[in-house]
């Protein structure tokens, strides 16, 4: 499908969920009109329509929270768009991460868990609390990589020997520790992610 097949509707817009490249967590719904999609093409970054100004607008042109573009989607009747972005900062003009923060948060979907969690990792290493094992974790590479063989021999022991929760719960370890591991190296899951999707092929 080509952007000339878009339906859009008698007011010349067509609504684009904006979701997260790297978390898959839905970050606003806003509306494009020919004009703002094809800035948005041109310039990498999105680009709506306000209705309620009546005027192109600029994702992040006056905030900073700009939203770098890394695909944009059609569903099947071409009604509607998915745009997966990078973003720089808040989606939501309250300060909030996502527009999506009112309603019934809790608990989170399965999805939000582990996007969750690096962002709490990675506040950790940024305030550095007193008393924190993430921060304990983050300064010291050998313990962090101890941790890892530990929880995953753990994983391995409980799979052979104890129920479907614990096993759930030592994977859980090793996943939190191995995220941590990941940050002090300046990685996020969304590298081994890529890595897997690379193998897709040769499978």
């Amino acid at each position: 499908m080509e952007d000339s097949e878009i339906a859009y509707d008698e007011q010349g817009l067509v609504p684009c969920v904006v979701q997260d490249w790297n978390t898959g967590e839905v970050l606003t719904l806003a509306y494009v009109n020919q004009e703002a999609l094809e800035r948005t093409r041109a310039t990498g970054q999105m680009h709506f329509f306000s209705r309620s100004r009546q005027e192109l607008w600029h994702k992040g042109a006056t905030s900073g929270n700009t939203m770098e573009v890394r695909a944009i989607r059609y569903d099947c009747d071409g009604d509607a768009l998915l745009a997966l972005v990078e973003p720089a900062g808040p989606a939501c003009h309250t300060g909030e991460r996502t527009c999506f923060h009112r309603g019934e948060l809790e608990p989170p979907g399965p999805h939000e868990v582990l996007p969750g969690l690096e962002r709490t990792i990675v506040q950790r290493a940024a305030e550095r609390p007193d008393g924190s094992y993430t921060v304990k974790l983050l300064d010291d590479a050998r313990l962090s990589g101890a941790k890892v063989t530990e929880e995953a021999e753990e994983v391995v022991r409980a799979a052979g020997q104890e129920s479907d929760q614990r096993v759930a719960e030592e994977a859980a370890d090793v996943i939190y520790h191995l995220m941590v591991l990941l940050r002090a190296r300046g990685l996020a899951l969304a590298d081994a992610e890529r890595v897997l999707d690379g193998r897709r092929q040769r499978r």
